[in-house]
């Protein structure tokens, strides 16, 4: 009983803002040469102010694939993190070719960004 309340239990613990410095430095390391996390600062991709919640393909004037033009859904975490683990798997089609394998590195990337 105790280990299925733990996980929720891990779910609620804020992150701390060693773990958000972390995940800002992937996400300087791995992201920010096509990404920007300032609305309405699109690079090769969109910016990713406010990503979580956010319709795919949403951003004005970013440039999307077909294949994500085509997605009728919301990023949500768990989304996320398929795409940015294997982003043409997620998307067949997309044009974001790199993805975060690691699965600790990509948990880093998305508290980051949630906490933007």
């Amino acid at each position: 009983m105790l280990a299925m309340a733990l996980p929720a239990i891990a779910a609620c613990t804020p992150v701390s803002g060693q773990d958000l410095a972390a995940g800002q430095r992937l996400f300087q390391q791995r992201c920010a040469s096509c990404h920007s996390v300032q609305p309405g600062q699109n690079r090769l991709g969109p910016h990713l102010a406010g990503i979580v919640g956010r319709p795919v393909a949403s951003v004005p004037d970013a440039r999307y694939s077909a294949a994500l033009r085509a997605a009728n859904t919301d990023w949500d975490e768990a989304l996320l993190d398929r795409y940015l683990a294997r982003p043409a798997q997620a998307f067949p089609g997309t044009t974001m070719g790199v993805g975060v394998p690691d699965a600790a590195q990509r948990a880093a990337i998305l508290d980051y960004l949630k906490s933007l």
